[in-house]
């Protein structure tokens, strides 16, 4: 199945300021600087015509969910100097396919997921970074571990030579009330604040990626240091026939 955005590709770049005008006032807000936090564009199910209008807009950051898309993607558009974040759950015999390249992996949730990010690294010949995925909200449809196990899981992957744990990540829960979200982003914060504070891991974490298009002004609120925005920036999906 295909997917197209309700909206016009001509008003990519009008969606872009907007979303960076409203992040900054996110920042303001919650009395942060609006450089703390990191824009990354999340691109899965669209195509190469409007990440191209993305990146002419300013953008060089792209998050995608699956694995034979992104390749897809990366192969239309690797003369351009992109980082791909791959977001999705992912499997870890799809690994090798990405370990080469893949600027971050977002989802990691498992010992078992790291020990063959690992490996595949170690083959390429280099180090990835990854953040560990928490499922803060513990939501039965949706992956990450658990949080009372996420210090154990970041202590397991840290021994690693290959992989670099730059932070967390979380989904927030599936609701409009804001407390609720909050709640949510407050409990990997503090994991996250736990771990560093610590001395957990081979080095303090950097990065708390929380927060999309319909609850990034509570996730900035909460600490977030990374959002991940699409609907904002490329419109709604809605099927096409092939």
């Amino acid at each position: 199945m295909n997917y197209i955005s309700t909206y016009s590709l001509r008003m990519i770049a009008e969606n872009i300021q907007n979303i960076g005008e409203k992040l900054k006032n996110a920042c303001i807000m919650a009395g942060r600087k609006p450089s703390d936090v990191q824009l990354i564009a999340v691109s899965k199910t669209f195509g190469t015509d409007a990440i191209t209008l993305a990146i002419n807009a300013g953008i060089l950051e792209f998050g995608e969910n699956y694995v034979q898309e992104l390749i897809e993607k990366r192969n239309a558009l690797i003369d351009r100097n992109i980082l791909w974040h791959f977001i999705g759950h992912l499997q870890s015999n799809k690994v090798k396919y990405l370990a080469e390249w893949i600027h971050m992996i977002h989802s990691v949730d498992s010992e078992g997921l790291a020990v063959e990010i690992e490996k595949r690294a170690a083959k390429a010949g280099r180090t990835i970074d990854i953040l560990i995925e928490v499922n803060t909200s513990e939501e039965a449809t949706k992956f990450g571990i658990r949080p009372n196990h996420a210090i154990e899981l970041v202590k397991a992957v840290s021994r690693f030579d290959h992989l670099n744990v730059k932070g967390l990540m979380t989904i927030g829960p599936f609701t409009d009330i804001v407390d609720e979200s909050r709640a949510a982003f407050r409990l990997l914060r503090s994991i996250f604040n736990e771990v560093n504070n610590n001395g957990i891991g081979k080095h303090p974490m950097e990065i708390l990626s929380m927060g999309m298009s319909h609850d990034y002004a509570a996730a900035i609120a909460e600490g977030s240091t990374m959002v991940r925005i699409g609907t904002a920036i490329f419109g709604s999906r809605t099927s096409q026939s092939n």
